[in-house]
């Protein structure tokens, strides 16, 4: 799986899974553009460790909330190099219910995780030349496929985004594969005490390794451009159950 001369621009990639997937597409060979929106420090530590892995990394900052960014986004994320693939991972994920989600937190959850993935898209399809050939990948949630009444808003906007993948699938074929990963327990979030009850639905009886989320990463990227509108989980199952 190498990625040797490729630029990846990685959306949220100074923290948490985007971390894991920057790192995953350097140790690939594959220079990395590092999006954050409001986390400049972490933003270039990652930056430096990936350097210091002998990788190669610039660090490029932006409010995706505001949707008009994105075609900036992307001509910046080029200007070191043409940019070979597209990582939508950066997603706001509050847990809200039907009843107290309001219109604001409703419109944010949609912003930054279907319409800025979508005008992202559009940008990264215009940019590229008509000889080269392209990848997007979006990063989903088991429950985008399954969706039940938690994390209300957020997991709406994340089926929007399944139905955005397959519809951009075929609209930018055959130049550009679009593809999604469906996460599930990944990382242990930092404001919950009891861990393990997440983990009890889960058919696998554990939590994910970095090693795993970066390999199903690196698949999509370069494995056969014959696979596109596709959903790989890797949530140990727990779509299932």
């Amino acid at each position: 799986m190498n990625l040797a001369g490729k630029h990846v621009l990685i959306t949220g990639a100074a923290r948490r899974v985007g971390r894991l997937l920057a790192l995953s597409v350097a140790q690939a060979g594959g220079t990395v553009i590092i999006h954050h929106a409001h986390s400049p420090s972490d933003a270039e530590n990652i930056r430096q460790e990936i350097h210091a892995l002998g990788g190669q990394a610039d660090v490029l900052q932006a409010d995706l909330l505001d949707a008009e960014v994105a075609p900036l986004v992307i001509e910046k994320a080029s200007s070191h190099g043409p940019l070979y693939a597209l990582v939508n991972n950066a997603a706001i994920f509050e847990p809200l219910s039907w009843e107290t989600t309001d219109l604001e937190s409703w419109n944010k959850h949609l912003a930054l995780n279907l319409t800025a993935p979508f005008f992202l898209s559009q940008a990264f399809a215009r940019s590229l030349s008509e000889s080269a050939e392209g990848r997007i990948v979006n990063i989903l949630d088991w429950r985008a496929l399954r969706p039940g009444s938690d994390h209300f808003p957020y997991t709406i906007s994340k089926a929007a985004l399944v139905a955005l993948t397959r519809s951009l699938a075929v609209a930018l074929s055959p130049q550009i594969t679009v593809n999604g990963l469906a996460l599930g327990a990944i990382l242990p979030p930092s404001h919950e005490h009891n861990k393990n009850k997440i983990i009890q639905p889960v058919p696998a009886g554990r939590w994910a390794n970095p090693q795993e989320v970066g390999d199903a990463l690196l698949f999509l990227l370069t494995g056969p451009s014959y696979i596109t509108g596709e959903i790989i989980h890797l949530d140990g199952g727990r779509h299932l159950v």
